[in-house]
């Protein structure tokens, strides 16, 4: 009787060796390179200097952008393939269930708590801080926001405990292929999870064809992202100087204090990881920062948690000798779920804008706010700009007009990527803390060929 082969699992050395290749030729510099040349000439192009006319301008910035929407195209193209088969074959790298449950208990705990913090952290900057308080009012007629409120929260609320039941069943997908083409990316999460389950439950000579089947979709992704990579420093420089050129520099200037804020609490957020790394991970926090600095730069570069995906897999697994059982179900779960950096800008761009439209925030707004960040950041897809979007549902829910979001837009491209190296920077803490906390002797099965 012929030998069943097991579930094999590609290299990720072979997997990803096109990344490899851009980082060795020093892409994060590429990027940084054209981060600085499309904000001079976005000045330039500015209205500031007024060199070229506004309707000249706005033809030249469209087509300089033009590299950097075909790059969110492709990863958002390519980010629910790339999650699905990278979390149900991170799965197939650990076929026993007790080590899957410890695995995902730690890491649940881990990214609520964190998720926690971030918000807290957020709010408690905005409220020392406040930023909004010192934002120019003509901004906001500027870009015509100056829609009156009355300060009443809409209809979101938190839902009565007759009504927790139907919340609870909401989050699994009826229809799989209906919630992958909206982009809800918790419930893309759950039905790759049940896929995952059900087929290390069943027999391997069984499975086997999907799962070759999904190692194909997985390295073809992969492939799809190293092409949206190699776009990224004409992709920053053509975004960049748009943004500059059409909103220039007064308004970004009125912006200047809450930018501080946000990086201020991303800092704090990086301490607190390095921490963690220190006291939990036990790793010297000189050698961590050395070998994420590639990982890191390259996450601020793109400002994708699922583009960098294949690089953090290599790093955390290779590098840092995470057992693969955990790395390979870890890294693609905490891409799509583990939005630290993105609650934290959640906290203090609420609390900015109730400053700026003088909107006072109960206790309860408060425990709304962090209740619906940890919601939406899980259940954000991992691909640039989704953070703007899904806060207009905590703003609504506070009696913030949600066309406040418009105020944001102008620095959110340099937030993005700031917030996105520290989602980063906490999956590959999640994944190193995860592996020294469960037992060296736990039964993790990894089968390569």
């Amino acid at each position: 009787m012929a030998k069943v082969r097991p579930f094999y699992l590609e290299p990720l050395k072979q997997l990803s060796n096109r990344l490899d290749r851009l980082v060795e030729g020093r892409l994060w510099l590429k990027v940084l390179i054209g981060l600085g040349l499309g904000i001079l000439l976005g000045l330039l192009l500015g209205p500031e200097l007024n060199l070229i006319p506004k309707p000249a301008v706005i033809v030249i910035t469209s087509w300089l952008a033009l590299p950097g929407q075909l790059f969110l195209a492709l990863i958002q193209m390519i980010v629910v393939p790339l999650v699905i088969a990278s979390i149900v074959r991170g799965l197939a790298a650990n076929r026993n269930p007790k080590a899957l449950k410890q695995i995902g208990l730690i890491a649940i705990g881990f990214i609520l708590i964190t998720t926690i913090i971030g918000t807290v952290t957020g709010i408690g900057l905005g409220q020392w801080i406040e930023p909004g308080h010192h934002i120019n009012s003509e901004s906001l007629e500027t870009i015509e926001l100056a829609t009156a409120t009355d300060g009443t929260p809409s209809q979101n609320s938190f839902p009565s405990a007759a009504d927790m039941p139907d919340k609870v069943v909401s989050l699994f997908p009826k229809n799989p292929m209906a919630s992958m083409v909206s982009g809800e990316m918790l419930q893309v999460v759950l039905f790759a999870a049940i896929l995952g389950f059900a087929l290390i439950s069943i027999a391997p000579k069984q499975a086997q064809p999907l799962f070759d089947l999904l190692g194909a979709l997985q390295e073809v992704s992969m492939r799809v992202v190293s092409w949206a990579m190699s776009l990224a420093p004409l992709a920053v420089f053509g975004l960049i100087t748009k943004l500059v050129s059409n909103l220039g520099l007064e308004v970004l200037t009125g912006m200047l204090l809450y930018v501080v804020t946000v990086i201020a609490g991303l800092l704090v957020l990086a301490l607190f990881y390095l921490g963690l790394i220190k006291l939990l991970g036990r790793y010297s926090i000189k050698t961590f920062v050395t070998e994420m600095r590639e990982l890191l730069l390259l996450a601020f570069s793109t400002s994708s948690s699922a583009a960098v995906m294949p690089l953090s897999l290599q790093v955390t697994e290779n590098t840092f000798g995470v057992r693969p059982g955990i790395a390979r179900f870890l890294i693609p779960l905490g891409a799509t779920i583990n939005m630290t950096g993105t609650a934290l800008y959640q906290g203090v761009a609420t609390v900015f804008l109730a400053q700026a439209f003088s909107v006072d925030l109960t206790l309860t707004n408060y425990v709304f706010v962090v209740t619906m960040a940890i919601a939406a950041s899980i259940g954000s897809p991992a691909t640039p700009g989704a953070g703007i979007v899904i806060l207009s549902m905590v703003l609504e829910g506070v009696g913030i007009p949600a066309a406040g979001v418009a105020l944001l837009l102008g620095v959110d491209r340099i937030l993005d990527m700031c917030r996105t190296t520290i989602n980063v920077l906490g999956d590959v803490v999640m994944c190193c803390i995860t592996d020294k906390l469960l037992p060296a002797d736990a039964d993790i099965e990894t089968e390569n060929a």
